[in-house]
């Protein structure tokens, strides 16, 4: 039994011993100096050109690597001092002398002497099992110089088994995964997992933002249990999801190579390492490895005031179709979000009521607390003399590419609180639901100021009794889509009146059909098939879109086919014409609709020879591997030939997302006694209404009104003056991206895309009683500019790209009826004029001195008008309309 016990313990005595020789990091020899060659590179430039030609520069150094201390109780212990020598900068690419910013300038000269001798102070780093425990360096020190520093260190940490942990380096707290093979060791470092604060926002839909990519992977070859190479790779991608061509890479690289190994200082004598530091310098002090947040400052940037004046002209309202107005808007965002709260109300108090609306436009635009806290103190609610300006403020909040929960709270507080006018107030609480959505995306549903307006606006529906009270959150709801609102939309579409029960029912179609549960669609059925009451035609219309649309059964295609025939006339040829563009667009539910097609019952030459003008169709706008965009225009008419409704929609989308870009809807109503003709089933005591909807960028706006009653429709016919009327104009922005980056070599990057909107709105509605003859006419009007900013930002250089991109754009919609004869005639026209399109890019490399390189690439092209072809049988009765136009004359009235 002695025996054993002696055996035992020499063996727990021999692995112990195996155990204390062990490394599981990098080990280095003591009384040596490693002299390493160290060079750290930037590339910027487009997403797949070659580096050969990029923008960038780099930082190359000798370092001396030294061990200064092992823990006589653990050789996984080490205390490592690291010293940077003959720092040189230089272009990553060569370059003639005149391209050069860095000819004929010493090292000291570039960066200052003392940022460089900053630079080759030492930093000491304890690896403690090949991971950096702490970093020390001096305190005071700029944060450039000890970033680039931070960047060195983090090279020297790795592990020599394989697996998966997570490290703080210079990035952050990361995950990173080993893979070690033989004498090679290769680090993975999962970027979208790095845990640092960094500035970043993006645009709220995603065919709007941009996407992202960044990769890291670091190759450690080893030689006697310590560093023979290192070399560490970055890169990062950014493209606009809607335009792939448009985009910027970041390429960083770091190299380590061991040149030589000489005799060095001996170990200094110290149990714990305090006591090293302390004896090596009192001065070193413990600093976390993950950067510090640094920003250069611009020293000969414009102030805020001199920004506007030198833009101001550009933003005049006779320009806003204009992609300098474009232009102009964002860049006077970016000079907003630097600026304070005084210097905004500045501007905001003392410019005219002419550019105003615009200033006001930017200013929302920025979502910072300081242009926020500007534009409210400015704008008084109370005051309806400032119409203008308190909707374009709200309509700039609806289009907010990241709104903050105290956005909402603040306009649910001005909600509950005195408005002067209705239509603010009406506008306030459309804006909300949208902010409600916008947060709700983000996981934000559980913010109290989320919850609240959830709250106020389900409350006071449920017990609202005027329509226009019901109207106002119904369209609020149309922007919010929650989930739980379902059920009130469902009562308001069944039961309610004219207009309530057809807002409830396109709200309703908004939503995503996996939200269409079967209490939905039983509900959509009742209403198409008037089972319960009679309906309008436009919301049984909608009704049916619905069921069409949400993945419908084949006894509810079948039923929707059997009614065909049993319908007021112009719906007969409306629904048909519906089947139709789902069959000839492949739409989801174009499958069981052929199946039930081979049923005679249903697909009969007495169903589908209905006549009639009414009309749905589809069609592409483009076509492209990034996206596409399609149009679809609809049109209702009532038995008498007179419009109810005409809905044109522009669609964008890629492989996972859809963005309802653009919705005209107007819609009329009670106009048959014009004409004395007898309304349809379910019409007859619709009072005489016209007006117009909109949604632009799934922001629903509040609705405009051409007239309202039969003695305001003889009013407005007897002084009409045939010019439309404005739904929306202002600037919007349209793509807002920014995230900044921490480089591993210890520079900073930044991304940043915007893109702005100049848009243009109208539409109107005439009558001729002397031709019989009616006529819609939508016009859209916008100019857009993109710009991109890729920088790379050093405390002595910056190097980047810059592009941009822009266009301008009219498109019309307009439909012409003759109901003079019956079948009238009914012409629809959709048409683009040509369309300019510029795109430039611009790589750069600046000192703080100014001294600049700049190469510069453009393309400009133009993208003929087209009319937009629609079904076979409209171009026919658009020649027989437009031929007896030019064979009349006479005016509108």
């Amino acid at each position: 039994m002695i025996l054993l016990t002696v055996l035992f313990l020499c063996i727990i005595s021999t692995y112990s011993a195996s155990v204390k020789g062990h490394t599981t990091g990098p080990s280095l020899n003591n009384d040596k100096l490693y002299k390493f060659a160290y060079s750290a590179e930037v590339y910027v430039d487009r997403v797949k050109a070659s580096l050969q030609k990029s923008a960038g520069y780099r930082i190359s150094s000798g370092v001396d690597v030294n061990l200064l201390w092992r823990n006589p109780d653990n050789d996984d212990d080490q205390l490592i001092k690291i010293t940077m020598k003959d720092v040189q900068v230089e272009n990553v690419n060569e370059r003639p002398a005149a391209k050069n910013i860095f000819e004929g300038k010493s090292t000291e000269k570039i960066i200052g002497k003392e940022y460089l001798e900053a630079l080759q102070r030492p930093i000491v780093i304890e690896l403690v099992r090949g991971k950096v425990k702490t970093f020390y360096s001096y305190q005071n020190e700029p944060g450039f110089t000890q970033n680039i520093k931070r960047g060195l260190a983090s090279l020297f940490q790795l592990q020599l088994h394989s697996g998966s942990s997570s490290e703080v380096d210079i990035s952050g707290k990361c995950s990173t995964t080993y893979h070690v093979r033989q004498d090679q060791v290769t680090k993975i470092k999962d970027l979208d997992s790095c845990e640092i604060e960094r500035k970043r926002f993006t645009s709220h839909n995603r065919i709007l933002d941009v996407g992202t990519k960044g990769t890291s992977a670091t190759v450690y070859v080893l030689e006697d249990s310590f560093i023979k190479s290192i070399k560490a790779e970055e890169n990062f991608v950014f493209v606009l999801n809607y335009r792939r061509k448009t985009g910027a890479k970041i390429v960083s690289k770091q190299r380590l190579e061991l040149k030589s190994v000489q005799a060095g200082m001996g170990l200094i004598a110290a149990k714990q390492v305090a006591g090293v530091i302390k004896t090596l310098d009192p001065n070193y002090v413990a600093m976390p490895l993950e950067a510090e947040p640094v920003k250069s400052e611009c020293k000969k940037c414009p102030s805020l005031s001199e920004h506007w004046q030198s833009i101001r002209e550009h933003m005049h309202p006779d320009r806003l179709s204009k992609p300098e107005a474009a232009k102009s808007f964002l860049s006077f965002i970016q000079n907003i979000r630097k600026a304070t709260k005084e210097e905004i109300l500045k501007i905001i108090k003392s410019e005219n009521k002419e550019f105003l609306p615009q200033v006001v436009d930017a200013v929302t635009s920025a979502q910072t607390p300081e242009s926020l806290e500007a534009v409210l103190e400015f704008l008084d609610f109370k005051d309806a003399s400032t119409f203008i300006l308190q909707e374009r403020f709200l309509y700039a909040c609806g289009f907010a590419s990241h709104p903050s929960e105290t956005l909402l709270k603040l306009l649910t507080e001005k909600f509950k609180g005195d408005v002067a006018n209705e239509d603010i107030r009406e506008t306030l609480v459309i804006v909300m639901g949208a902010l409600i959505r916008k947060l709700c995306d983000r996981e934000g549903c559980k913010l109290p100021a989320v919850a609240e307006a959830k709250r106020l606006i389900l409350n006071r529906l449920e017990k609202a009794t005027k329509d226009d009270n019901v109207r106002m959150y119904l369209l609020a709801l149309k922007n919010a889509l929650l989930p739980e609102a379902i059920p009130l939309l469902l009562k308001h579409a069944e039961s309610g009146e004219g207009p309530i029960s057809s807002l409830a029912a396109t709200a309703l179609q908004r939503y995503d059909p996996s939200f269409l549960t079967k209490e939905v669609k039983e509900t959509m059925n009742r209403i198409y098939h008037q089972t319960r009451r009679v309906h309008e035609k436009t919301v049984r219309t909608t009704a049916a879109a619905i069921i069409l649309n949400s993945n419908p059964s084949y006894m509810e295609v079948k039923n929707i086919l059997l009614s065909i025939g049993e319908l007021p006339m112009e719906m007969n040829k409306y629904m048909l014409s519906m089947i139709q563009d789902i069959l000839h667009f492949e739409m989801p539910s174009s499958k069981t609709v052929r199946q039930v097609l081979k049923d005679m019952r249903a697909h009969n030459y007495d169903r589908f020879s209905k006549t009639g003008s009414s009309s749905a169709y589809t069609g592409y706008i483009t076509r492209g591997p990034d996206v596409s965009s399609t149009y679809s225009l609809d049109i209702l008419y009532s038995g008498s030939g007179i419009l109810r409704r005409s809905n044109v929609n522009i669609h964008v989308f890629d492989r996972n997302t859809e963005l309802h870009a653009i919705q005209v809807v107007i819609e009329a109503q009670g106009l048959e006694s014009i004409i004395a003709a007898t309304p349809d089933e379910g019409e007859e005591n619709l009072d005489s209404f016209a007006g117009m909807s909109a949604i632009l960028f799934d922001f629903q706006l509040r609705p405009v009104t051409f007239f309202q009653g039969y003695g305001d429709l003889m009013s407005k016919m007897l002084s009409a003056t045939g010019d439309p009327m404005n739904v929306v104009k202002g600037l919007v922005l349209l793509t807002d991206f920014l995230q900044e980056i921490q480089l591993q070599s210890g520079p900073t990057a930044s991304a940043e895309f915007m893109g702005g909107l100049a848009i243009d709105i109208s539409g109107g509605m005439e009558f001729s009683l002397w031709y019989r003859e009616s006529k819609t006419n939508v016009k859209n009007r916008v100019a857009m500019f993109i710009a991109g900013n890729t920088e790379v930002d050093s405390f002595f250089v910056k190097t980047g790209m810059e592009t941009t991109l822009e266009t301008e754009t009219s498109l019309d919609f307009i439909s012409t009826v003759q109901f003079s004869q019956y079948p009238f005639l009914v012409c629809m026209q959709m048409d683009r004029v040509d369309s300019p399109f510029r795109t430039q890019m611009t790589k750069y490399e600046s000192l703080p001195s100014g001294r600049r390189y700049t190469a510069r690439r453009g393309t400009a092209a133009t993208l003929a008008g087209n009319e937009y072809p629609l079904h076979q049988e409209n171009s026919n009765m658009c020649k027989r309309v437009i031929g007896a136009k030019s064979d009349s004359a006479g005016g509108w009235f």
